[in-house]
């Protein structure tokens, strides 16, 4: 006798569905009714019917032949958005298994509506050949939920010291190349990696950092670290390396994103070089739009991430250049974490949030605190990192891939042990309350999350 999946909240028929197809498993037709569809790549905003077949988005509002036996779910009150895309998201795999791992942080990212991960260089071994890219690649799909693609080294080893083979990297899969915040030996290094880089059309990704003035830093140079004792790492860390960046941006014509940008200065900088038409764009991790350093806390490392937490006129400048479009993709800058990591003294803590589970909220918070509209919040969530990452993602449109996330805006929820997914628990946003949900998860097609009575 065949049963029925359990808990799918679908319309199953075993008549229509034998066995060999199992929807939210194997099934590649779908029908999402009633949703509210929000989509800012074609500025679509309305309630109808999606349908989506063979992994792609076959129809928007009329039927097509042939769906009267398609599973259908009811979005009636609901948001259906195009699926989060997340591009800097460590997931601890390779090399940090103890953390977490690409099964355990996929799962998080998908409970949290996020369906492309795109994962920094900086793991073990190092991102920097096209074996460690189909390892990771591999490992994704074994785990059947999010996405991953990989982001190649710029730097053998992240040493700085020799190029990699970023034509090959690039021709493996890796859709941009990055050093992370490891420094390069010399700024002569840089420009011939952004002279190649710019040849063969490859974008770089550059978290901006001067490794001389950030040295055993680990929270914003300001009062508060002062009156808590902790070093500081100034401004000029950030700025410095980004001033040096764009100068030779200017000379190369290389495609630079630049990651994770903490400051004023930098969202200066920033619209300078972007007012003399260089080819730059930029990303915030979304904690520096919430948290400042007057979060810090000497007996909690859960704050020390980097670059640091800044002042409350950095995190304001940060929001006004997220609003302004300046800034155009915000991410989470996934760092999981053990918990003995964050049990030390503050300064010898290990850096980093835990993230995935709070993108999309936080984001979303913004709305609600008007300080963007909610086609800003999700274009920088969705379209725009696909855009400057050049991804077949992003959107909700006819031919489009299916990769999609059901929202309940009025669902109410506390981060706590029973909705946090990732691995791990090293978060500061621990008992916030949040307004919006994800109930379902399509990637591809398939439906890989649904939001159970239990979480």
């Amino acid at each position: 006798m065949m049963k029925t999946p359990p808990n799918l909240g679908i319309d199953y028929d075993p008549v229509r569905h034998p066995e060999g197809c199992r929807p939210g498993i194997d099934c590649e037709r779908w029908v999402i009714r009633n949703a509210r569809v929000i989509d800012p790549a074609s500025d679509l905003d309305s309630v109808t019917d999606v349908y989506i077949d063979s992994g792609r988005i076959l129809a928007i509002g009329q039927a097509p032949e042939g769906f009267a036996d398609a599973p259908s779910v009811d979005g009636s009150g609901q948001w259906l958005i195009p699926g989060v895309i997340d591009s800097w998201a460590r997931l601890r795999e390779p090399g940090a298994e103890h953390k977490a791992t690409v099964a355990t942080e996929s799962y998080a990212a998908v409970a949290g509506g996020i369906t492309t991960l795109c994962l920094p260089p900086d793991t073990n071994p190092v991102l920097d050949t096209v074996a460690v890219a189909r390892f990771v690649k591999r490992r994704a799909q074994l785990a059947g939920r999010a996405r991953v693609l990989c982001i190649g080294a710029l730097t053998q080893g992240l040493k700085g010291e020799r190029l990699s083979e970023m034509a090959e990297l690039a021709e493996g899969g890796c859709i941009a190349v990055s050093n992370c915040h490891y420094p390069m030996r010399n700024l002569r290094l840089l420009k011939r990696a952004l002279e190649y880089a710019a040849t063969f059309n490859i974008l770089v990704m550059i978290q901006p950092e001067d490794a001389s003035l950030s040295q055993n830093g680990c929270a914003h140079d300001g009062a508060i670290a002062c009156r808590l004792g902790l070093p500081g790492i100034p401004v000029a860390a950030e700025t410095a390396a980004l001033a040096q960046t764009l100068a030779l941006v200017e000379e190369t014509g290389a495609a630079v994103h630049f990651c994770n940008l903490s400051a004023a200065a930098s969202v200066r900088l920033l619209a300078r070089a972007k007012n003399d038409g260089l080819p730059v764009s930029a990303s915030v991790s979304a904690h520096q739009l919430w948290l400042t350093e007057m979060d810090s806390d000497a007996f909690c490392g859960n704050t020390h991430v980097l670059p640091p937490l800044r002042t409350l006129r950095d995190r304001d400048a940060l929001r006004q250049a997220v609003a302004d479009g300046l800034i155009n993709c915000i991410v989470s800058d996934h760092q999981p974490h053990e918990r003995e990591a964050k049990q030390a003294p503050f300064p010898q803590t290990e850096p980093g949030i835990s993230s995935l589970d709070t993108l999309l909220p936080l984001t979303l918070k913004l709305v609600d605190e008007k300080v963007l509209t909610l086609k800003q919040a999700l274009a920088c969530l969705t379209c725009n990192p696909a855009r400057q990452l050049s991804l077949d993602a992003g959107e909700i449109a006819v031919g489009a891939r299916a990769d999609l996330a059901l929202i309940d805006p009025d669902s109410f929820w506390t981060l706590d042990e029973t909705t946090m997914h990732s691995a791990g628990q090293n978060t500061p946003f621990w008992g916030w309350d949040f307004r919006h949900r994800v109930t379902r998860t399509w990637v591809n097609g398939k439906l890989v999350y649904q939001l159970s009575e239990v979480d």
